[in-house]
């Protein structure tokens, strides 16, 4: 019997503060590039915690998710692996500024659209653009749409 293909189930988080969006700089493939605060779903965890974790994990920030912006489906060529994200939107509400960061995180920096854009060859994937597009466009869907039965 062949393996089951999965794909890789992500969260990230997108919080906006006057027009600047939080976003890390973090190494990937020995690259400096930009995302959003955003990571793997843990085993029994569910989509909530793991952005608020993940949130935590990565800036420092405490992150009160508010709504769905989407779910989006990705295939990296370069690695051959499909990412599921689930990206939520939501406020910061806490600072640890002295929190240690996760490995592999240089810093969290706030940065505006066009930053991002003059950015666009340093971005982790093209989901954070589209991700925040589909924010500034205003997509919201609420939280209950997600079910965890467990």
């Amino acid at each position: 019997m062949s393996e089951i293909w999965k794909p890789n189930t992500v969260v990230a988080a997108i919080i906006e503060d006057n027009g600047k969006f939080l976003m890390v700089e973090e190494t990937s493939a020995g690259n400096a590039v930009f995302n959003q605060p955003a990571g793997h779903l843990d085993e029994g965890e569910s989509l909530l915690n793991a952005v608020v974790r993940e949130t935590l994990e990565e800036t420092a920030w405490h992150f009160e998710p508010e709504a769905i912006t989407g779910i989006y489906l990705w295939p990296n060529p370069e690695n051959e692996c499909t990412y599921l994200r689930f990206c939520f939107c939501g406020r910061a509400n806490t600072h640890e500024p002295d929190r240690t960061l996760d490995a592999g995180i240089i810093r969290a920096v706030w940065m505006t659209r066009d930053e991002l854009e003059k950015n666009k060859a340093r971005l982790r994937s093209p989901m954070v653009l589209r991700t925040i597009d589909d924010y500034l466009l205003g997509i919201r869907h609420p939280l209950n749409l997600i079910s965890d039965l467990f």
